[in-house]
């Protein structure tokens, strides 16, 4: 006979993500539409309980992004492009990164595509706070880091263009 969850998953983390941060982000995920205040102080108390848990910066910057509150997003994407870089014991500066390609294998692990992730979404986030040409330049480094465009920056990419094109 196999168990029966207490709660509904809502969102799918990684399946290696520690049982008790997994179900404090649950939590917040659930609270999220209905009690903002609840849903984030879970999200900070799942990444205070684990600080390398890569997946509570990644639920916290969504968080922020789609409440429009554009500064913390951009924080949290901050601390996890960090968090990764550590984790993965590469440099934390994209710009370094994309000058030393070479030497970086972005696709080695987890924790690099997760590091081209939060690239891409700190770019998204520069982009909607009206930053076009640091979100460019961010752009362009992730062109050189993820030539397959694995983390699907194109996607972004796309949208600055057209941007560029409606501002001409």
């Amino acid at each position: 006979m196999q168990a029966t969850p207490l709660f509904e998953e809502r969102v799918l983390f990684s399946p290696n993500i520690p049982k008790a941060v997994n179900e404090l982000l649950q939590a917040a995920v659930a609270a999220s539409h209905a009690d903002k205040p609840r849903a984030e102080q879970l999200f900070k108390q799942a990444q205070a309980a684990d600080p390398s848990c890569l997946q509570t910066y990644f639920a916290l910057y969504k968080f922020y992004f789609y409440q429009g509150r554009l500064q913390e997003a951009e924080r949290e994407a901050l601390a996890a492009l960090e968090q990764a870089a550590a984790l993965g014991e590469f440099p934390n500066d994209y710009q370094r990164l994309a000058n030393e390609a070479a030497q970086w294998d972005m696709y080695a692990s987890e924790t690099h595509l997760f590091y081209l992730y939060s690239l891409k979404a700190l770019s998204f986030i520069k982009l909607r706070s009206g930053q076009e040409e640091q979100s460019r330049e961010i752009l362009s480094k992730i062109r050189i880091l993820d030539p397959e465009d694995r983390c699907g920056a194109s996607v972004i990419m796309t949208l600055a263009a057209a941007l560029d094109e409606e501002n001409a």
